[in-house]
């Protein structure tokens, strides 16, 4: 039985340039069953900034650092009210796909999914 959209939970990962981490964390979480991912930036110079569409699709919202979170609250006070960013508390030292990553993005995440 295939699924529909609906049965889907939509992830969103957030870094600040949208270069390693967050396109590590979506190409990781695309392939989890039950699951549709995108990754995005919160500086103007983000290979894809972060919108309101971007927050509006999210059921849920990972940010690397705590300062992410704390510019999507800045930038998107309404969308963020009731969908709070989760802060998974990696550093900007990783390449995109580093093994170190992909270990760190699965044991912090894996355990808050819905």
């Amino acid at each position: 039985m295939k699924q529909t959209v609906q049965d889907q939970t939509n992830l969103l990962f957030i870094c600040s340039r949208n270069q390693w981490r967050s396109p590590t964390a979506e190409s990781v979480f695309r392939k989890y069953s039950g699951y549709a991912t995108r990754s995005r930036g919160t500086s103007k110079k983000a290979v894809r900034h972060v919108s309101v569409k971007d927050l509006q699709w999210a059921d849920q919202i990972f940010v690397m650092e705590r300062k992410h979170a704390q510019r999507l609250r800045a930038e998107f006070p309404r969308e963020t009210e009731f969908k709070k960013p989760i802060v998974l508390d990696i550093p900007d030292d990783y390449k995109f796909g580093d093994p170190d990553l992909i270990n760190l993005l699965r044991t912090k995440t894996d355990p808050l999914l819905t």
